[in-house]
């Protein structure tokens, strides 16, 4: 039986008609619904970045996994790293249900990727040259990472939903893990507090960024369209605020401090005030020309050609017993 946006004698205009009040009656969307092209390349630009950031994430966490202090410290670093690949892998997943009616693949990903056409989180071009910066990552990176995944946890579009229910709870203990590490350190040598209070200066514009620019009084149109179709729910400088009520207090109980002493709290507004980071700075992390994006785009690149085999031999596989 067809559905009412399926019917072949509906115009454009009666099919969007009828797909936007699925959204207004808190209808979800499955990847073999009708829906508007805007609203899947809106999906496939989001599921996509958030898939290969998550990858593209692991790998700074990575060059810790042989550094790592003990080796419970070791272990955990791995299984979140394992963590993460998969949390990839799954979205990527995702990603491919959405682009199969435009005769793309993965791959097309891949390429776009290594071309610098898909961009990932611009903290996952930075370096994270101590301990401590495995430690701020897994508790201010992940946590703002958090913040912006529960946000579309009741996304309108269901198999992106369905996996940001599974990557969140995960990434909750990855949090906790990262917090684990900067409690350890807090607590310990006066070396150790100034190694974190380091990374924490050093991470801070990153952390800032993350979120994207604020709207400066509108909020743009690519963010207009993602909440009209309820892809999200909160703007960039919305998400950054409960950002910053979490985490701010949290830093200063530790008594670390944050590179900017412009920031306070403002009772009346119930925001932070807080300097900007360099936004132009911003542009060209997420282009690729961040301190480590040749470097970890190299090795995802090298490690992705160097396993084409096995991809291969599981596809030949399958059309054989197919």
């Amino acid at each position: 039986m067809q559905t009412q946006m399926e019917r072949s004698d509906l115009t454009e205009n009666e099919k969007m008609e009828a797909f936007l009040a699925r959204i207004d009656r808190g209808e979800k969307i499955e990847a073999d619904d009708w829906m508007p092209d805007d609203y899947r390349n809106q999906l496939i630009k989001l599921i996509s970045m958030h898939g290969i950031s998550e990858i593209m994430g692991a790998l700074p966490e990575k060059e810790w996994v042989p550094k790592a202090p003990t080796l419970r410290r070791k272990l955990a670093i791995m299984a979140k790293v394992q963590d993460e690949m998969g949390h990839g892998q799954l979205l990527l997943r995702v990603a491919e249900d959405l682009l199969a009616p435009l005769g793309k693949t993965r791959e097309d990903l891949m390429q776009d990727l290594f071309a610098k056409r898909l961009k990932f989180h611009n903290v996952f071009h930075m370096e994270a040259p101590t301990w401590a910066d495995a430690g701020v990552i897994g508790w201010l990176v992940d946590g703002a990472a958090i913040i912006t995944q529960s946000m579309s946890l009741d996304t309108s579009y269901a198999p992106y939903a369905r996996a940001l229910h599974r990557i969140c709870a995960e990434e909750k203990f990855h949090a906790q893990h990262g917090e684990s590490i900067v409690l350890e350190l807090a607590e310990g040598t006066e070396e150790q507090r100034q190694m974190l209070q380091e990374a924490i200066t050093r991470w801070w514009p990153s952390l800032l960024m993350f979120f994207g620019p604020p709207e400066n009084g509108t909020i743009t149109s690519n963010q207009s369209t993602n909440m009209r179709y309820k892809i999200r729910t909160q703007t960039n400088e919305e998400l950054r605020q409960v950002f910053l009520k979490k985490y701010l207090p949290r830093i200063f109980h530790l008594g670390f401090t944050v590179p900017d002493d412009t920031i306070h709290f403002d009772e009346e507004k119930d925001e932070w005030v807080y300097q900007q980071p360099d936004w132009e700075a911003f542009k060209q992390i997420v282009k690729g020309n961040g301190p480590r994006s040749a470097h970890r785009l190299n090795l995802r690149e090298t490690s992705y050609e160097e396993t084409k085999w096995v991809r291969d031999a599981i596809m030949s596989y399958g059309r054989h017993v197919g």
